[in-house]
């Protein structure tokens, strides 16, 4: 969805399938309250809200979508065009169990710089997983998925590199 798609009270579906609704739209942001399936409607009463609102970005606003099937479709357009290759299930487990399972993963400040792959200077994609304290100072754990390999960065290093895009993630796979 577009910045401009969104107003106050609109319901539309985002992250796993989950519903929202718009509570307030920036000037680059939106705020939304996640719609919980079978909780008292009173709960969704405001401003202000008993439950928590969060902030919707511009990278989160293309991941909104007003329909499961538009959600759907978009999934497989992205399969079929990205030149993505995806995340294998048995890595997939390894970047879930080490997120969860290091202390340092959890307590990581800066969780907002997990958020986004970058490219590295050869244009190698990189996938930020986790975050370990080491000598007093942060790195990051990563994946690349077109080698299938894992490496670890300094927290300063990897926020120095652009955040991939579309047209970076397209010119990796050729």
């Amino acid at each position: 969805m577009l910045h401009t798609d969104f107003y106050i009270g609109l319901e539309f579906f985002a992250s796993a399938g989950f519903v929202w609704r718009c509570t307030d739209v920036g000037t680059r942001t939106i705020t939304a309250i996640h719609i919980e399936e079978g909780r008292d409607a009173s709960w969704y009463n405001g401003p202000p809200y008993p439950v928590a609102e969060t902030v919707f970005d511009e990278y989160d606003l293309p991941g909104c979508y007003l329909s499961l099937d538009d959600a759907i479709d978009s999934a497989i357009h992205e399969a079929d065009t990205s030149g993505h290759p995806g995340y294998p299930h048995e890595d997939v487990s390894r970047m879930f169990k080490e997120m969860w399972n290091d202390e340092g993963a959890i307590k990581y400040p800066n969780k907002g710089l997990l958020r986004f792959d970058r490219i590295r200077e050869d244009g190698e994609l990189l996938h930020p997983y986790a975050a370990l304290k080491s000598n007093g100072d942060w790195m990051i754990r990563l994946y690349l998925p077109f080698l299938h390999e894992y490496a670890e960065m300094s927290e300063i290093d990897f926020l120095a590199l652009p955040i991939a895009t579309d047209v970076d993630v397209k010119r990796r796979a050729s």
